[in-house]
């Protein structure tokens, strides 16, 4: 099993009520998820969230704590993955899709229905609490034991 790390933000409109979805193309059909993808060799997670958000929807934005943090294992491709949710909040760009190879449409959805889309099970309601926990990185270097 070859362990991926994902990370999305968690991304509302300016009225809080709706939230930022990317339509994915797959190989069978296309479907939803919040803007992020996978991290990079030498990429931090916060790094990884900016980066496939501007990517994927043209927006910037920055961060704001930790969202959820959630696995799932995909049998089919050999791969445990950790997605990394982080809230954000958009501070420059505008809506544009520059990948049409991978990404089919860039929607506004209201936050009930995008819960079935956000990688939580469980988690009716969650997405509008506002609380996150801090995300930290440690500087990068020698660790003093």
């Amino acid at each position: 099993m070859k362990r991926v790390d994902v990370a999305y933000v968690l991304l509302f409109d300016e009225q809080d009520e709706n939230v930022l979805l990317v339509k994915n193309i797959g190989e069978n059909s296309s479907y939803y998820t919040l803007p992020g993808g996978a991290v990079e060799r030498g990429e931090t997670l916060e790094e990884a969230a900016i980066r496939e958000v501007k990517e994927e929807t043209g927006f910037a934005v920055e961060i704001d704590g930790i969202f959820s943090v959630s696995e799932a294992f995909f049998e089919e491709r050999g791969h445990h993955v950790i997605f990394f949710t982080f809230r954000g909040k958009i501070i420059g760009g505008e809506m544009n899709i520059s990948m049409p190879e991978e990404i089919e449409e860039i929607t506004w959805m209201d936050s009930q229905k995008a819960e079935e889309f956000i990688h939580i099970t469980d988690a009716e309601g969650l997405i509008k609490q506002k609380s996150t926990v801090p995300y930290l990185l440690r500087k990068r270097g020698i660790q003093k034991s």
